[in-house]
């Protein structure tokens, strides 16, 4: 991996950082971490395809086929959940940052092939994982009001957990 994806990387640790912020201060609700959640896994399933479309690696695919199928069993999860609710997912500026941040990630991802691009889509899955894992355990499931929200997003980080040790083991035999 290249060093200008370092910045990128590190960058979503800054976007979910407005989400401590929103809880310690109390003013997160339920829309909000539905949204920052379905976000996540949106932009997720998005950066999959684009592996499932660049790399030729039989192991980087199986895994993006992965980040695809299970985040979006989990975004249609919550997508049933705010509708049972009646809830309408709220924008903020934690979902708003991470979008921005998957964007740039997406173009400077789309630039490269072959070996390259499977190191850089790892890294990012595993830096990924890291911090949105983080943010469910310090802030979005403590900071969730409605007790089956706060379920689906502790099966999330369940499920993400184990991908971000996927991700961690892949990245190492991409090393060698």
């Amino acid at each position: 991996m290249t060093s200008k994806f370092v910045p990128i990387l590190g960058s979503f640790a800054l976007m979910l950082a407005p989400a401590a912020a929103y809880s310690d201060e109390a003013h997160i609700n339920d829309a909000q971490i539905a949204h920052i959640a379905y976000t996540a896994g949106a932009l997720d399933i998005a950066a999959g395809k684009l592996a499932l479309e660049k790399s030729k690696n039989p192991k980087v695919r199986a895994f993006a086929g992965e980040m695809v199928r299970d985040h979006q069993a989990v975004n249609d999860k919550a997508l049933a959940l705010v509708k049972k609710l009646g809830v309408t997912p709220e924008d903020n500026p934690t979902s708003a940052g991470l979008t921005k941040q998957a964007s740039a990630q997406h173009d400077a991802q789309a630039k490269l092939t072959g070996a390259a691009f499977d190191r850089a889509y790892i890294a990012n899955e595993v830096a990924y994982h890291r911090t949105v894992n983080g943010a469910l355990k310090t802030t979005l499931i403590p900071g969730a009001r409605n007790a089956e929200l706060k379920s689906l997003l502790e099966t999330g980080l369940t499920l993400f957990s184990e991908h971000q040790m996927h991700a961690e083991h892949l990245a190492a035999s991409l090393k060698k």
